[in-house]
């Protein structure tokens, strides 16, 4: 089975550029691409329909508002495609957005949705925005090698019992010890108390981990970041209703200028103080 996962699963360390202050940014766009803008001068609104339940993404700040990294997004879209003043977003329970949409009561989803085939049969979906790295983090007075450098033979990692991590790490690094935890928490504890030598898990979480009290400056990243579609799906995407495909490629021309603008950039450093790439 493993060796059937190696064949048909894209398991990668992802390339990243480098922003002035250090931090690593991602480049998730094919900058070859050469997209036509889609004129919506016929539309006399575009509503984004999003959460408020999921920071960095989605949320609402001290004074009430809605904010995040969509958000955010949703309005530079907007204004490469010269629509801002027709553009509105609004928040609603997640588990709401899709129903909502294909009622009518907005024209597209930035929130999360799972790009899975289940979805593609009633959504559209634009090309992949973002995506979930995994990443190991180690103790900063440890002595565990790169993984990138080393098989870890006989290093203790952490990892979530029955995750999609998990499911990775046994699949890609077999030679490490797996100690297996209930959740994320108690797996992290281990690594302040030298139970385990790394964790291995969700890059975006294990990001603002780091960056917390709660971690102290304990630790740093060591390795990756890792991408697997099989594993950790495709990532962020903005979904429209199937039968608005010309929507999402609009969507998908205002993206590739936002990234080229090295306004994406901006984004990932404003809400992603410790970069989990």
């Amino acid at each position: 089975m493993v060796a059937v996962l190696l064949l048909t699963t894209t398991l990668a360390a992802m390339p990243a550029g480098r922003a002035a202050e250090g931090t690593a940014v991602p480049n998730f766009w094919d900058q070859r691409q050469r997209l036509a803008r889609q004129s919506l001068s016929d539309r006399p609104r575009v509503r984004f329909l999003t959460s408020v339940d999921y920071p960095p993404f989605d949320f609402l700040d001290q004074q009430g508002r809605l904010t995040g990294f969509d958000v955010d997004l949703a309005r530079l879209v907007c204004d490469e495609l010269e629509i801002a003043d027709r553009c509105q977003i609004e928040a609603r329970p997640f588990a709401e957005l899709v129903p909502a949409l294909q009622r009518g009561e907005g024209e597209a989803v930035i929130a999360g949705v799972a790009v899975t085939a289940d979805n593609r049969r009633d959504l559209a979906f634009t090309e992949s925005y973002f995506r979930y790295p995994a990443r190991f983090v180690a103790r900063r007075d440890g002595s565990a090698p790169k993984p990138d450098e080393s098989r870890l033979s006989k290093v203790k990692v952490g990892t979530v019992r029955g995750s999609a991590h998990a499911a990775m790490l046994a699949a890609f690094f077999p030679e490490a010890e797996r100690l297996l935890f209930d959740d994320r928490q108690a797996a992290l504890d281990a690594l302040r108390q030298k139970t385990v030598d790394a964790v291995f898990g969700d890059g975006v979480f294990l990001s603002f981990w780091l960056d917390s009290d709660a971690a102290g400056n304990c630790c740093a990243f060591t390795g990756g970041p890792y991408l697997s579609d099989h594993f950790l799906g495709e990532g962020l995407a903005i979904a429209v209703p199937k039968t608005d495909e010309a929507l999402a490629r609009a969507f998908d021309y205002a993206l590739g200028q936002v990234v080229a603008k090295k306004r994406f950039s901006e984004l990932m450093l404003r809400y992603f103080p410790t970069s989990a790439f």
